[in-house]
């Protein structure tokens, strides 16, 4: 005879285990996992459709109304027919292209120095790493400002060595440059999650079988190091092209980036409905190439590469 089945408490349940046994109480069922992860999201997921979902679906549905509220189209054929905004459409891209690049070029090798260093030594050039973060973005613009301007440090010291100092403020050099000071953080973090992953018995063995250090860089930390390099990319590129207090104090009247039209459309015009259809238009564009990096991210063989 098979043996009765019993919950924890030690109470008997009929043998095919679907009731149990006359008079027993019914055993406590349990939740399945995704009932359990669902309920720990909602928190998370509440705030995200009160604070993102919902003003994402009004910005929508402003942009394709007039000011008096009837349905249209113009916003759109506006903003895509006229050739003015769509190079400061390219030009925002390019930006964030440009401050991406700069944030690796600058943030790679610091993420590969980092992580040869002690724990101790770690934690205070993280601080360090981290410490504009915790400076209002108002004021890292007006250092900047100060520093890159004609009567600043940088230029004195050009004169100093009897050269006449570039204009280094109001152009895309002044932006790019404020935006990586700003960014470098959100490059250099992924990139030290990928390079801690990667085994270190890896470079020696390599240099056992002949390779030299800089075969080793670049035939093994440099591939293993791409899920970092491009998690990294997506965030700095996300948010420089949505960026506006640093490319306006620092680009003065002869940069302007679609964030500057969103703000003067809604604030000097107040025509919000073309506000909102610029806005989307940027989320749009931002979002396709947002998925092309996501795309990038799963790694070889649909694998996730952070797994």
């Amino acid at each position: 005879m098979a043996a009765t089945a019993r919950v924890a408490d030690g109470t008997a349940l009929s043998p095919d285990g679907s009731a149990p046994t006359p008079g027993v109480p019914k055993p406590v069922r349990k939740r399945g996992p995704w009932r359990t992860g669902l309920l720990l999201a909602s928190p998370a997921i509440a705030v995200l459709a009160l604070l993102f979902i919902a003003p994402l679906f009004m910005l929508v549905y402003n942009s394709f109304r007039t000011q008096a509220g009837d349905p249209t189209l113009h916003n759109y054929t506006r903003f895509l027919g006229d050739s003015f905004y769509r190079d400061v459409l390219w030009h925002t891209l390019w930006i964030g292209a440009l401050t991406t690049l700069g944030c690796l070029v600058v943030g790679y090798p610091f993420a590969v120095y980092l992580r040869g260093r002690s724990p101790r030594a770690r934690n205070y050039l993280s601080l360090v790493l981290l410490s504009p973060l915790l400076i209002s973005m108002v004021t890292r613009a007006y250092g900047w400002l100060v520093l890159l301007g004609p009567k600043g440090p940088i230029a004195d010291g050009f004169h100093a060595l009897g050269l006449d100092a570039p204009k280094m403020l109001y152009n895309d050099t002044a932006v790019v440059v404020g935006m990586v000071h700003v960014m470098l953080a959100y490059m250099v973090l992924p990139l030290m999650g990928s390079l801690d992953r990667i085994d270190p018995a890896l470079a020696p063995a390599a240099k056992g079988l002949g390779a030299s250090g800089w075969t080793c860089f670049w035939r093994i930390t440099v591939p293993l190091s791409l899920p970092g390099m491009l998690a990294g990319s997506l965030i700095v590129f996300s948010l420089t092209v949505s960026s506006f207090v640093t490319p306006a104090i620092l680009g003065g009247p002869t940069v302007k980036l679609m964030p500057y039209f969103v703000y003067t459309e809604a604030t000097s015009n107040l025509n919000w409905p073309y506000a909102a259809a610029i806005g989307f238009v940027l989320i749009v564009v931002t979002t396709i190439l947002t998925a092309v990096y996501a795309r990038l991210l799963r790694g070889r063989g649909g694998k996730e590469v952070f797994a």
